[in-house]
């Protein structure tokens, strides 16, 4: 059980690197990798989407590496 969280937590960061062309992808993608990793820690995973979200845009948007 404990292998299978942590494989999942390392697949939600690598979600989180992730994207995307648009901003709507870059939503997408950073909202599933935070619902993913929410539910992997037993979290509300609306919330977890909606900070992932949030902080891939964020990301894509300041740091001039996505489109």
């Amino acid at each position: 059980m404990q292998k299978s969280r942590i494989f999942l937590a390392l697949a939600t960061c690598a979600g989180l690197a992730a994207c995307g062309d648009t901003t709507g992808e870059q939503a997408i993608l950073g909202g599933g990798a935070g619902a993913v990793g929410a539910a992997v820690l037993n979290a509300d995973p609306l919330f977890g989407a909606a900070v992932g979200a949030a902080g891939n845009v964020l990301y894509c948007k300041t740091q001039n590496t996505c489109n």
